[in-house]
Formats: structure tokens, C-alpha cells, sequence
């Protein structure tokens, strides 16, 4: 693996992604448990190269961990405080890992760069998550989705980062329908209401709630769901064409 500070990257800028998906009736966020000894969890990141437009870096980090070229990606924020840098993470990680020395130059360099104040661009993402087929960086001991209400602790301002994104994914849910991003072609009303209720985290009215979707008029009602059960079936929707 490069040292990030010798290759063309802008210094001291960088991307943290959000990647949300829905599965079980539950919002989930994908998330790398970072290859060290110790419990460093981190969202998706990485560097923007000097000749690299910044929505660009953001996909290539995206298809970098879920193998898709073509994902919802929207920015969200950019996370800026005069404080903001990964100085405790750092001492922390250097602390359980005794081979990343600071005696040689190299290593030095390489923390000097790494403890810079950051600036970061937020960028969110909603995937259908059927059909990411996960992958692993060089950084990467392991990568998993979590429930977005049952999160464990992340590095430096992580946590932070998701909070923002998720309350910038409700601010946006119907003005730009992008629930459905979330969602196979095909779904149930049913399945609407649920997904809606994981990312609110609360329920709705049934009849409200399908008026609501419906009257929206984006909606193409199909064939019924065969579940089984006589004269139970729901109808199939898909987004209009």
C-alpha cells in the first residue's frame, strides 16, 4: 500500500461516505472495522487527487468497498471545526500497534500528514443492498453493515458524520424519492411503510401513510404478490417510467 502523503493527493482534505442500506426492516450504514490491533471502526474514506473532481473521488471510494459503478450519491456537509483532526485516534492506534514505530523518518512523515487538522466532505449514499457484494481495502480488516439506532463507537467524529447524514436523509426523503434508491424495482406499500418507520424511527398510519405515497402520483401499481394467503395479496409498485 502507497503512503498517502507521497502520492498527488490534496492535503489535508478528505471524503467520509455514508453508506445506507435497508435490510430486515432495518436502516443500515456500512462500516470498516480498520486492519490494526484494537477496535477502530470507521466509515469509508479516503483522499481526493489533485486532478480528481470531487464527486468522482466520492464513487471511486464508493465502487471501492460495494462493487457498484452506479450508486445515489449525494454531498451532504463538510465537516470543518479548527479542531478537527485524528491526533487522539492516532496515539491511540500507535499505542496498540508498537511495530508503527515514530523512530524512523518515514513513519514521522507519514504522522505528521496523517495529524493535520482535515477538513472532510461529507457524502451520503443509498444503495440497493441486494446487490452490493462487499469488498475489503488494503486499511480494511473486515467491513459490515450495522443498524443506524444501534451503532457502536467510530473514530474521531464518525459518529458525528452519520447523525448529519441521516438527518439530511430525512430533510430530503420525498422532495428528491429517494427511498426508493433503498428498495428493490418492485415493492409493496407495506414494504414502503416499513422503510420509511427504520429511517424516521417511528411509526406511521396505515391509511395516511399509503395516501400520502399515493397521492404523490410517482407510483405504478402492477400485478399482485402471490404470498399464499386467499385474497391477501398486496399489489406490486414500481416507480413510474
Amino acid at each position: 500500500m502507497h503512503n498517502p502523503s507521497e502520492q498527488d493527493f490534496i492535503q489535508q482534505l478528505s471524503i467520509d461516505c455514508v453508506i445506507f442500506g435497508y435490510h430486515n426492516k432495518a436502516l443500515k450504514v456500512l462500516v470498516s472495522k480498520l486492519n490494526f490491533t484494537g477496535d477502530f471502526l470507521s466509515l469509508p474514506g479516503g483522499f481526493i487527487y489533485q486532478d480528481e473532481d470531487i464527486d468522482k473521488a466520492a464513487n471511486r471510494i464508493l465502487q471501492e468497498r460495494t462493487g457498484i459503478t452506479e450508486i445515489y450519491l449525494d454531498q451532504f456537509y463538510v465537516f470543518g471545526t479548527s479542531t478537527r483532526n485524528s491526533l487522539t485516534f492516532l496515539d491511540k492506534l500507535i499505542a496498540l500497534n508498537p511495530a508503527m514505530s515514530l523512530k524512523n523518518k518515514e513513519s514521522r512523515k507519514q504522522y505528521d500528514w496523517f495529524t493535520r487538522r482535515f477538513v472532510s466532505i461529507g457524502y451520503y449514499a443509498l444503495v440497493d443492498i441486494n446487490k452490493v457484494v462487499l469488498q475489503k481495502t488494503a486499511i480494511d480488516e473486515s467491513i459490515a453493515w450495522y443498524n443506524v439506532q444501534d451503532l457502536p463507537e467510530l473514530i474521531i467524529d464518525h459518529n458525528v458524520i452519520i447523525t448529519k447524514a441521516l438527518a439530511s436523509l430525512r430533510h430530503d426523503l420525498d422532495e428528491k424519492l429517494l427511498a426508493f434508491n433503498l428498495l428493490s424495482e418492485t415493492f409493496t406499500m407495506k414494504e414502503v411503510q416499513e422503510l420509511y418507520e427504520s429511517i424516521f424511527d417511528k411509526p406511521f398510519s396505515r391509511n395516511n401513510f399509503q395516501k400520502k405515497i399515493l397521492d404523490m402520483n410517482i407510483l405504478e401499481r402492477l400485478e399482485k404478490k402471490f404470498t399464499g394467503a386467499a385474497n391477501k395479496a398486496p399489489f406490486l409498485y414500481r416507480l413510474k417510467q
